[in-house]
């Protein structure tokens, strides 16, 4: 009988659901009533690791999933958050991170060779850079606490860039690239051996990327042909991700799935597997990942939390897809991604 085939996870945000939740975080991460996972689940569901986010929200402009209800949407960019505002909260769950580790609950990966290592791997990764100042002093500190990626921008503005709206219909030609800021924050992360995460980026932003000849990489993004919402990635983006050796992680959020945008959950599994094969059909099949958004976004009726991954393998072979390329897409194209990336930075 085969083995299970363990996922490696591209996104969520557990760190935020923990750091606003208050109270015991480890104790939390053990095991929860509340979100999409923690360590029971991950266990339940064999995910052995994955892009652990941290992400500075605005409490004063909560997002609200209903206004996904009823398609079509256009909702305006958030304004800018303060850089020392953000800092506070990304510190507080950077601080929780360490916390999880200190207490031996997961493994910060750092370099490739942590890969190989045993227990829960959380690669620590920065959703929007508005906490980091223009002289990148606050990214080299990160990095030394553990930040092995980093998304320049959310769905707002930054000193380094613009995100795209939440929109439905629209896609993410929205606005301007990458500041000159943005692109000494990208040279920064290559130098560190940091992956860049394109996800939320307007179209010139993606492409700003790829000219600074990095991987391209959108750590929780679906197919425009399935879902034409702003969020997801056109064909030719996902060609250029498979050409750059680089990653696209499915993104279980049901907005994202769905291709009338709406965010209900019965038939939306359906829909992810749509998208896998559109993504593989135009980026390749080392290049298709998962990227689920747990604790950031609502999930698929059928897949409620990181417990119910297997229902998602599952329906993966049920599709014809083979056991080596689910593996790929559950585990491996993340693993290749991460040796790439992070070995040069650590090698000698």
């Amino acid at each position: 009988m085969n083995a299970p085939i363990p996922v490696f996870d591209g996104h969520n945000d557990a760190l935020l659901r923990l750091a606003r939740a208050g109270g015991d975080p480890e104790a939390a991460f053990r095991a929860s009533r509340t979100g999409h996972i923690d360590l029971a689940r991950m266990r339940a569901g064999g995910m052995r690791g994955g892009f652990f986010a941290m992400f500075a929200l605005d409490d004063s402009l909560p997002l609200d999933f209903k206004l996904f209800d009823a398609p079509p949407y256009d909702l305006p960019l958030p304004p800018r958050m303060g850089q020392a505002e953000a800092l506070a909260r990304i510190d507080a769950q950077a601080t929780i991170a360490a916390r999880l580790e200190r207490a031996g609950l997961w493994r910060l990966v750092r370099k490739a060779a942590d890969l190989d290592r045993g227990g829960v791997q959380a690669v620590l990764h920065l959703e929007g850079a508005e906490c980091i100042g223009p002289d990148l002093v606050e990214l080299d500190a990160l990095h030394a606490r553990g930040l092995r990626s980093l998304g320049p921008v959310w769905s707002r503005p930054t000193i380094f860039g613009e995100g795209v709206p939440f929109r439905y219909p629209g896609d993410a030609d929205t606005g301007p690239g990458l500041t000159p800021a943005g692109k000494r924050l990208v040279r920064r992360c290559r130098a560190l051996g940091m992956v860049v995460d394109t996800s939320h980026m307007t179209m010139r932003g993606f492409d700003d990327v790829g000219a600074e000849g990095l991987p391209l990489v959108a750590t929780h993004s679906n197919a425009q042909a399935i879902c034409p919402c702003s969020r997801n990635l056109t064909d030719r983006q996902l060609r250029d991700i498979g050409a750059s050796g680089g990653v696209v992680g499915l993104n279980f959020g049901t907005f994202f799935l769905n291709p009338d945008g709406g965010r209900q959950g019965a038939g939306a599994l359906d829909h992810a597997i749509a998208h896998l094969a559109h993504m593989i059909e135009l980026a390749g099949a080392a290049h298709v990942a998962l990227g689920s958004d747990f604790d950031g976004a609502p999930m698929p009726e059928d897949l409620p939390d990181a417990a119910a991954l297997p229902r998602l393998v599952a329906r993966m072979a049920q599709a014809g897809f083979g056991r080596d390329t689910i593996a790929a897409i559950c585990h491996g194209n993340w693993d290749r991604l991460l040796r790439r990336v992070l070995g040069p930075a650590d090698a000698g």
